[in-house]
């Protein structure tokens, strides 16, 4: 017996068995390794790199993200595949925080974190420590980046060690009906020391 109920649309008796062929499965689709680089991007096409229709949802997993100095991860895409990044963007940033000593908690919206149509990099979290055990890791999500008729959804829900231990979360959209199909991701200023950044592809 495998302790799964099959088919139980409705019942409450425990583990619900998901509709045959529900999909849903995580495709690993690339990992990028940093050591001291400047910048870490994503290409469809290229390195065996997938950002096109193949999947609607994208989700790349920062893991230990640590910087050269205290300063902010941020990440653009692009319409060239990777020959400039800048495309027009709306963001909001909400944050939930506390020192290491208890102090100085609380939740709210930093607007300074915001952009509003902004060809700019986006925040993925405030300023990282450079002590040798901080680092950022998370998600950000793409929604549907090979569209060509809708803008381009994303949010991000990050943890960061840095003058705060701080709960980072995100949302915006690329303002354009164009496919965006690059990503690149950089430290506010000087390198990415260490860390890697992983690219998954969500079946549906």
């Amino acid at each position: 017996m495998s302790g799964i109920v099959g088919q139980n649309t409705l019942g409450g008796s425990g583990l619900i068995k998901s509709p045959e062929g529900g999909g849903g499965a995580w495709n690993f689709i690339k990992k990028l390794t940093a050591s001291g680089d400047a910048d870490l991007s994503f290409v469809n096409g290229t390195d065996d790199v997938v950002l096109d229709s193949t999947y609607k949802t994208y989700v790349f997993t920062f893991n230990n993200i640590h910087p050269e100095s205290v300063f902010m991860l941020t990440f653009q895409g692009s319409t060239d595949t990777g020959s400039s990044y800048g495309v027009t963007a709306t963001t909001t940033f909400v944050r939930s925080q506390q020192t290491e000593a208890g102090a100085s908690a609380g939740v709210g919206v930093d607007a300074s974190m915001d952009l509003a149509q902004s060809t700019s990099f986006i925040y993925l979290g405030r300023p990282l420590s450079t002590d040798n055990d901080a680092s950022l890791s998370g998600t950000l999500t793409i929604f549907n980046p090979s569209s060509t008729t809708f803008v381009k959804h994303y949010m991000y829900n990050n943890q960061v060690m840095g003058t705060y231990c701080q709960n980072a979360f995100g949302a915006g959209y690329f303002n354009t009906t164009s496919a965006v199909d690059a990503f690149q991701f950089k430290m506010q200023t000087d390198n990415i020391d260490a860390g890697d950044i992983c690219l998954y592809g969500i079946s549906s």
